[in-house]
């Protein structure tokens, strides 16, 4: 039985999809006006644990992961860079697709974009206005009436009073209460626009979402998901505009991951604190900076640092060693009856558990490093597999290409044949210095029956 935490009920539940055997899932995707950061990384590879075992547990998902390509941090940035905002935004999708191949995240089903459903967005608000939860204003601008919706609060637990008496908006005097929020911006100059009922204008960032979830899964669906942050408003408002304007309810499990954080803070933009993918992908395996965020569990907070990335590294080294040198059989499926299958499946049931799931792998790891038993290896293969690890040859992982001013393999492989040559000499002094000078830049060396093998530290 698969459980997961929901939001809106703030505890577990057992996982009942609308439709036997398929899961509709939204979540909210990036906002493309400059390269993805490792934070943005901890969220995007929380949600592809999810969809994997959703998938791995027989499931046919629908996962869609929006794209905000119309905001005003798209506009600020072309202006900037003296380009149109398509052409950034194309640029940016670009850069972010090859970053997150990088970390074998796996594509989503769909991948909407919010300029391809601004019709869409204006036929919903207005219902919203026709069902009076709505109303344009005589500035061009179309605002959400929150106390027109009875459930506004219930996702984040803020009540109007509440939101009322820790207000600190300034009062426009075009909204019929400071609370109200905005669903569409009158043009400005010089500004993408689109014409509708209440003049050239464009979306505001919380309708959104709401439509395009509803046009690709439904007005009611199964899961709703992304980081915390977005719990209020922005969820919050996607609610009261997909009830307030559909009359059903609109999201069965809301689902929200913890943040990265360092130094003690949220890895955001917005504080300068944060790396981007590109930047530490330039020192460290993308299957390293994946291990870091799935050791932990998805709710939880991670923190970033140079140390818990190479530890990461020294981890997934650990489960790669198992598998070295090993003839496989070839995969027939995952047996979950195998004890370590069984114990990893209890994890990831238990609300996607992936920190007590990876430590069955290295559990395992740590037996087939005994044993040498290729069926229990392929069962460890097979088992990280499923949560996007272990995909490549050994080898390939543990000797890797040279970085900058690295020996390359060809380097290591001739010194290691010059140690060979002075061991049989019998000339020690030079084995020795030949053996510091490879562990000096970088090589581990592991002599054995089968002969001396080596990867990079």
């Amino acid at each position: 039985m698969l459980s997961l935490y929901n939001t809106l009920t703030r505890q577990k539940e057992e996982f009942k999809p609308l439709e036997p055997g398929k899961v509709r899932m939204y979540v909210c995707g990036m906002t493309v006006y400059d390269l993805c950061h490792i934070g943005h990384a901890r969220m995007l590879a929380a949600w592809d644990i999810i969809y994997r075992w959703l998938s791995a547990s027989g499931y046919q998902v629908t996962y869609v992961r929006n794209i905000t390509d119309i905001e005003d941090k798209i506009i600020k940035r072309a202006l900037l860079r003296k380009i149109t905002p398509e052409q950034l935004v194309e640029e940016t999708i670009a850069d972010m697709h090859q970053d997150l191949a990088q970390l074998y995240l796996m594509p989503p089903t769909l991948e909407p974009r919010a300029t391809h459903h601004v019709q869409g967005m204006i036929e919903q608000i207005e219902k919203l206005i026709a069902n009076g939860n709505a109303y344009p204003a005589a500035n061009g601008d179309v605002y959400y009436a929150v106390r027109e919706f009875e459930g506004y609060g219930k996702l984040s637990g803020r009540t109007l009073d509440k939101l009322r008496a820790g207000e600190r908006v300034e009062v426009d005097p075009d909204k019929r209460d400071p609370l109200d929020f905005v669903l569409w911006k009158a043009a400005k100059p010089g500004e993408p626009s689109w014409e509708s009922p209440w003049g050239p204008g464009r979306p505001g960032w919380h309708i959104e979402c709401s439509v395009m979830s509803c046009h690709h899964l439904g007005n009611h669906f199964d899961i709703h998901g992304g980081g915390e942050d977005l719990q209020f408003p922005h969820h919050e408002n996607e609610i009261a505009q997909a009830e307030g304007a559909n009359r059903t309810t609109y999201v069965n499990y809301w689902m929200h991951n913890g943040f990265l954080q360092f130094a003690g803070e949220k890895m955001s933009k917005s504080l300068g604190n944060f790396f981007t993918i590109r930047d530490v992908l330039k020192h460290f395996d993308g299957e390293a900076v994946r291990m870091l965020m799935v050791r932990a569990h998805y709710r939880s907070p991670i923190n970033y640092s140079e140390e818990l990335l190479q530890d990461a590294k020294h981890a997934l080294t650990r489960l790669y060693n198992a598998l070295r040198g090993l003839e496989l059989p070839a995969s027939a499926g995952i047996d979950w009856s195998n004890p370590y299958a069984a114990r990893f499946k209890t994890a990831m049931d238990d609300d996607f558990n992936t920190a007590e799931a990876m430590a069955v792998l290295f559990e395992l790891a740590g037996e087939v490093n005994k044993s040498r038993d290729p069926a229990q290896a392929r069962v460890l293969k097979d088992l990280a597999g499923v949560l996007g690890f272990l995909t490549r040859d050994p080898e390939a992982f543990l000797k890797g290409a040279a970085g900058e001013g690295e020996l390359s393999a060809e380097e290591v492989e001739a010194l290691i044949q010059a140690r060979k040559d002075a061991r049989a000499a019998k000339n020690w002094a030079e084995s020795d210095r030949i053996r510091d000078e490879l562990t000096a830049n970088g090589i581990v060396l592991e002599d054995g029956a089968a002969g001396t093998s080596w990867r990079r530290a």
